[in-house]
């Protein structure tokens, strides 16, 4: 993939359309916090911000599998890549 594009362009609207979504559950949680709202009602939205990162980050890293890893020139140092890639991903996700 030259520099400069992403693997993922072609759902780059998607993404973002997710990433503005969970931008605002983010906020409704903040304001959540601020209003003293019960724990458990917290923690469920909470919940869910993390479900969308985890399917905002599997749509980016299927793009890029099939984008980059798929395409390259040097198979040995993208396996390296995206095995570090997934390691890093999952930790983030659980």
């Amino acid at each position: 993939m030259p520099e400069g594009s992403a693997s993922y362009a072609a759902d780059k609207a998607k993404i973002l359309a997710r990433l503005r979504r969970m931008e605002g559950q983010v906020r409704g949680v903040q304001r959540m916090v601020e209003e003293d709202k019960y724990c458990v009602d917290v923690l469920t939205q909470l919940s869910s911000i993390i479900a969308a990162a985890r399917s905002i980050g599997l749509l980016v890293l299927e793009d890029h599998i099939r984008g980059c890893v798929v395409n390259s020139h040097d198979p040995e140092a993208m396996v390296t890549e995206l095995t570090d890639a997934i390691e890093r991903f999952t930790k983030s996700v659980g």
